[in-house]
């Protein structure tokens, strides 16, 4: 279970520091796409709570203790790994400049990358995408229903909870029989997620709950409609 930090932490993490997209304030609208904002919260606090004592200080420590070029090397494989779903849903959405993006992207990083290790790719120029079943629905038309916080995997929605099934038949643990060796590439996974977004906190403002869930709606837009967003402003 990739567990919070692919929940909000991710998306917050994504928002911040990727797409760079500004946090405007949803209250006008807030009771329209968060009608259970009250079981919302209690398991929000919940995985919060989780996240603080027990995986936030592991993340810490794997980060205090791990050379910055291990870390970037773990990253990396993980990035590859991802690749694959980035490329299904790409076909999935008719993207077919993206998908070719992608393929030379895993062809290069898995050879040349030494499985992914270095991310050759990007330098040569070819920009990973990050594309996932909920995107590819979105693309189809499905609207994205109302918002939820899951326990453990943190935010997400009606169309995006159902859609991280079939995400996680293009990731690797479904075809990893050895269950020791799957938990703890699980773990690791899960622990490099959480430390990469560490930095990601102090973008955070006001009401914690609020913030998450604005920027990971917001997040979801402007993936689904390839930034081609309009804001307030």
């Amino acid at each position: 279970m990739r567990m919070i930090a692919t929940g909000w932490l991710d998306r917050l993490g994504r928002v911040c520091c990727v797409a760079g997209l500004a946090l405007l304030p949803l209250a006008a609208n807030a009771a329209e796409s968060d009608p259970w904002e009250g079981v919302n919260r209690v398991i929000f606090r919940f995985n919060d709570t989780l996240d603080t004592y027990a995986l936030k200080p592991v993340a810490q420590g794997y980060q205090a203790v791990t050379p910055d070029i291990v870390e970037s090397g773990v990253h990396n494989v993980f990035n590859n790994v991802g690749d694959v779903g980035n490329l299904a849903n790409d076909l999935l959405q008719a993207k077919f400049h993206d998908a070719g993006v992608d393929t030379g992207r895993l062809i290069f990083n898995t050879t040349f990358g030494l499985l992914g290790v270095f991310d050759v790719a990007t330098r040569m120029g070819l920009q990973r995408n990050d594309e996932d079943f909920g995107q590819t629905l979105g693309a189809w038309g499905v609207g994205s229903g109302p918002y939820v916080v899951l326990p453990l995997l943190g935010s997400s929605t009606l169309r995006d909870a159902p859609a991280k099934i079939p995400d996680s038949y293009l990731g690797p643990y479904p075809y990893i029989d050895h269950v020791p060796t799957r938990n703890v590439i699980r773990g690791v996974n899960v622990i490099d997620a959480r430390a990469n977004l560490l930095s990601a906190e102090k973008f955070i403002q006001g009401d914690k709950y609020n913030f998450i869930r604005n920027a990971y709606l917001q997040n979801r837009e402007f993936k689904v409609r390839d930034g081609e967003v309009e804001d307030d402003f």
